[in-house]
This record gives structure tokens, C-alpha cells and sequence, in this order.
């Protein structure tokens, strides 16, 4: 946007310039002017000097855009496969040797294309992976894991037409795990996160193993989270290590106390014990999850731990 709006007053000021009479030019200035305006060539040499301006720095802009879209859609495919990587499936809902389908469902081929260049030739435990295009709901139920994408408007719809086949379901739209989804990633500053839909996955019977190594194998660290209490979590955000805590060697557990509303929503949480630094990060967190509703409200324990 910066770009296009530079581009358009460069264009305005040139063009004013070839075209505006000066107000107090003196006679020559203005016989001069008077005779570019009567040649073509020269009285145009503004306008196309401004043309050719605009169209090198709009292609730059779009050059630009695309290699940040391009970039954003390798680490979403690299996050796809390791969570892929983390899942569990029954041996008849993926047999031995057959392929791994993971499902797009939603948005334009520029997507699939970076997922297809990305997993080429890959396989998990013996299954190679195939990429899908999904054109219709009535295709998610063949695949063990799809991506729904922002611009898919029919979200909900799909996601209950499956009931509780074993598909993982993984979006990234602020709404997603409100709609049913499991898994939601978040990009933000170049940078993803995850939330994770705990009830969502229970009731569709998908199994996993420890889901914050999708995290840390994208070169980053993060957080070991233990809930101590017996109050179902229906989603959840993954606490973020402190990058001044990973480059001081920053490590420990921090105990929090979570005050829940009857509505699941997380009405204040109390540090109990931890480093600062790490304390802000966890509470900060856990502001952000969700129990399962209850007739009252109550306190939940948490244990965080850091590079531990």
C-alpha cells in the first residue's frame, strides 16, 4: 500500500509538471513551454518518463508481495506436514502402505502448488503423501487431514457434514475452531502459531502425540503445557518461549492459578510461582483458552514449562 500510494503522487507530481503552466514563468520560459506542448514527442516525454516510473515500481511491489505470500504458504505447508507427522490413525482408516491424503479445501492453485513443492516425494511412516484440490464437501471424507483455507465461506457446513469421521481439520481463520475446527494457525509478523480445538478432536476421534514438537521443529521454542485440573479445554493456545528468555538460558516451570467463568472464558489468571519473564508469557496465554461450560465458576491449576 505504501508502495501504490508513492507511485500515485510520483505520477500526479510529474503529470503537473508537464502539463501546469508556470504562473510567473518569464517569456522565454513560456515560449519554451508553448513550444513542447506543439511537439508530441517532447511535450509526451513527462508522461511516458512517469508511465515507465510507475509500472518498474508497481512490478516491484508485486514481485514483493508475491515473495512474502510464497514464503507464508512454505512454512503453512511445513506446519501441515509435521502435524501430519504428530497424527494417529487406526490401520483401517489408513492401511498400510496406501497413500496419506492431505486436502485443500478452498482459496486458488497458488496454495496447492506450494504444498506439492514442498512435500514432493515425501512420506510418513511408510505413506507417501498425496496433495487434493478439494472442489465439494463431499470430498473432505476421503482425505486424513484438510486445510481450509480463509476464503472458504462454507466452513461450518462442511465440517458438520463429516460428524466424526477421522479427519483432522485444520484452518486459518480467527472463526475456525468456533465453527468446529481442530487446529487454527495463526500468522503473524511472518511468524505462525497455533490453537488447538482439545474437545474437536476428542469427539472426532483423532489421536495425536505431543503437538507442540510442530512448533519447535520449525526452529523455535516453545513452552510444555500441563493442565492440573479435571475441567475439560476445549481450545487452546500454545504459550510462546520469550527470545530474551531463550538468549539468557532463561529455563523453569511456572505454576498458574486460571479463574474461570461459567461460560469456559478465562476471567483472570494469578501467578503462583516462576520467573517473570516466563510468568507474562504463560499468563498471557492462558488469557486465551477456553473450557468447557459449566453451572459455576471455577479455579484451574496450569504448570508451564520452559526449556525444560
Amino acid at each position: 500500500m505504501h508502495i501504490a500510494l508513492t507511485c500515485l503522487n510520483l505520477l500526479i507530481v510529474i503529470c503537473w509538471k508537464a502539463r501546469a503552466m508556470p504562473s510567473r514563468a518569464t517569456s522565454s520560459e513560456a515560449k519554451r513551454f508553448t513550444r513542447e506542448l506543439r511537439n508530441p514527442i517532447r511535450s509526451s516525454f513527462w508522461g511516458h518518463w512517469a508511465c515507465q516510473v510507475c509500472i518498474v515500481i508497481l512490478a516491484m511491489s508485486l514481485v514483493a508481495g508475491a515473495e512474502q505470500t510464497g514464503g507464508a504458504d512454505q512454512l503453512k505447508a511445513a506446519y501441515l506436514y509435521n502435524f501430519a507427522k504428530m497424527m494417529q490413525w487406526s490401520a483401517q482408516r489408513l492401511p498400510d502402505s496406501s497413500n496419506l491424503i492431505i486436502g485443500v479445501f478452498g482459496g486458488d492453485e497458488n496454495f496447492v502448488t506450494a504444498l506439492h513443492d514442498t512435500l514432493a516425494g515425501k512420506a510418513i511412516n511408510g505413506h507417501p503423501l498425496e496433495i487434493r484440490r478439494l472442489r465439494s464437501a463431499d470430498e473432505l471424507k476421503f482425505c486424513h487431514l484438510v486445510f481450509f483455507r480463509t476464503s472458504e465461506r462454507n466452513t461450518r457446513g462442511a465440517i458438520e457434514q463429516l460428524g466424526k469421521t477421522s479427519v483432522l481439520l485444520i484452518g486459518e481463520d480467527k472463526n475456525f475452531l468456533s465453527e468446529g475446527g481442530m487446529i487454527n494457525l495463526v500468522l503473524s509478523d511472518g511468524k505462525i502459531t497455533y490453537e488447538v480445538n482439545s474437545a474437536a478432536l476428542e469427539r472426532a476421534g483423532v489421536h495425536y502425540g505431543d503437538m507442540s514438537s510442530a512448533y519447535t521443529k520449525m526452529g523455535d521454542e516453545l513452552a510444555d503445557v500441563e493442565p492440573e485440573s479435571s475441567r475439560p479445554i476445549i481450545f487452546r493456545t500454545i504459550p510462546e518461549y520469550p527470545r530474551i528468555a531463550v538468549s539468557l538460558k532463561i529455563t523453569g516451570a511456572v505454576q498458574l492459578q486460571a479463574i474461570v467463568r461459567a461460560d469456559g472464558t478465562v476471567k483472570q489468571v494469578r501467578v503462583m510461582g516462576g520467573h517473570p519473564v516466563l510468568s507474562e508469557a504463560a499468563a498471557r496465554s492462558v488469557m486465551q483458552w477456553r473450557y468447557e461450560p459449566e453451572s459455576k465458576e471455577t479455579t484451574e491449576l496450569v504448570k508451564v514449562s520452559f526449556g525444560q
